[in-house]
C-alpha cells in the first residue's frame, strides 16, 4: 500500500461526507420545505438553488471528491493483496456510481429542464420534477454515505494489514 493512501482515503471519507450531508439536507429538509410552498415559489426557489450551487467551492468538493474516489479505485485495484483494497475499491465505486453518477445523469437533467419551466406552469410542473428528483437525490445519498461507510472499513483494514 502506498504511504499516501490513507491520506487520500481520509481526503475521501471528508469528501463523501460534505456531499452526502449536503444531498441527505436536500432529502429530509430543504424539498420538504419547499414543498410546502405553492408550486410557484417552490420552483422558483429551486431553479435559484440550481443556479446558485454552481460555484468554485461546491464544484471544488464534489467533483475533487470524485476525481480522489478515481484515484483511490485506480490504487486499491491495483492492490488488491492489501486486505482494505476490496473495501476501498467499493467505496470509490459507491460514490462514482451514486452521487457523481447519478448526479450526472438523473439530476442535472431534471434540474436543466426545470430551469425552462415558467411561473405559469408551476402547478403541473413542479410535484413531477420534485418527485423524480426527490427519488434519484434518496438514492445518491445512501450510495455516498455508503462510500464513506466502505472507506472507513478500508481504511481500518488496511492500517491494520500495514
Amino acid at each position: 500500500m502506498p504511504t499516501y493512501l490513507p491520506y487520500l482515503v481520509i481526503a475521501a471519507i471528508v469528501g463523501c461526507g460534505l456531499v452526502s450531508g449536503l444531498l441527505f439536507a436536500f432529502s429530509v429538509v430543504i424539498m420538504r420545505a419547499l414543498l410546502q410552498l405553492s408550486p410557484e415559489i417552490g420552483m422558483a426557489a429551486m431553479q435559484r438553488i440550481n443556479v446558485i450551487i454552481i460555484n468554485p467551492l461546491f464544484l471544488l468538493v464534489f467533483l475533487g471528491t470524485s476525481a480522489i474516489c478515481l484515484a483511490v479505485a485506480v490504487i486499491a485495484a491495483g492492490g488488491m493483496s492489501n486486505e482494505g483494497s476490496p473495501w476501498l475499491l467499493a467505496g470509490a465505486v459507491a460514490y462514482l456510481l451514486g452521487p457523481l453518477g447519478i448526479t450526472m445523469t438523473f439530476n442535472v437533467p431534471l434540474n436543466n429542464r426545470l430551469a425552462k419551466i415558467h411561473a405559469d406552469q408551476a402547478a403541473t410542473e413542479w410535484p413531477g420534477y420534485a418527485s423524480a428528483w426527490l427519488r434519484w437525490n434518496h438514492l445518491r445519498t445512501a450510495l455516498g454515505t455508503l462510500a464513506m461507510a466502505l472507506f472507513c472499513i478500508g481504511l481500518v483494514q488496511s492500517v491494520r494489514g500495514v
